[in-house]
């Protein structure tokens, strides 16, 4: 008999109109706030990659956009945090200098952004700003600086819109809530 647990797909939490609607808006904060500079939206693997993609389309071309990735782990196989970040492909680009925005698809305990966002200090960029599509205040075990955000959740496990469990759901356009099955 297995101990694993079985989430199912639940409800829609966001329609994928409505992150459209929200990504546009953070698109033009961005442009905004870094008019006629380059930006190096750097997107945590994999989570933030669909997130991250629509983010630079509403950019559009009045920006000077370059994209990388960094691929960092703290989940695993399971729906919760271990606290313990590792880096597993560092992005290409370098940051010094640069205007760099690190796109995350989640911030529940703030761990892995800030862990990034120290990492992302010592390499010396011109500005460093995070985008998190969506925040769980409930589960913050640290304070860390979110620039630009999507949207305030509640304590759910979620899927879709590029956030997984165990590799699948990512291909959702919208954001559906699981439960335990």
């Amino acid at each position: 008999m297995s101990d694993a647990v079985t989430y199912i797909l639940d409800k829609v939490m966001l329609t994928n109109e409505a992150i459209q609607k929200r990504v546009s808006e953070i698109a033009e904060m961005i442009r905004n706030d870094f008019a006629g500079e380059e930006v190096v939206l750097t997107g945590v693997l994999k989570g933030a990659a669909i997130f991250m993609s629509d983010l630079a389309r509403y950019i559009g071309l009045d920006m000077d956009v370059t994209m990388d990735y960094i691929a960092v782990s703290s989940y695993g196989n399971s729906s919760a945090s271990s606290g313990v970040v590792k880096i597993i492909k560092d992005m290409d680009t370098y940051a010094e200098g640069k205007n760099v925005i690190l796109v995350e698809d989640i911030m529940d305990t703030g761990l892995t952004l800030s862990y990034l966002r120290e990492l992302f200090a010592a390499r010396n960029p011109r500005n460093f700003k995070t985008c998190v599509l969506l925040e769980k205040p409930e589960r913050k075990k640290v304070d860390a600086v979110l620039d630009y955000k999507g949207f305030t959740i509640p304590d759910k496990f979620v899927v879709g819109y590029g956030l997984d469990y165990a590799g699948k759901w990512r291909h959702l356009k919208d954001i559906w809530c699981m439960t335990q099955k």
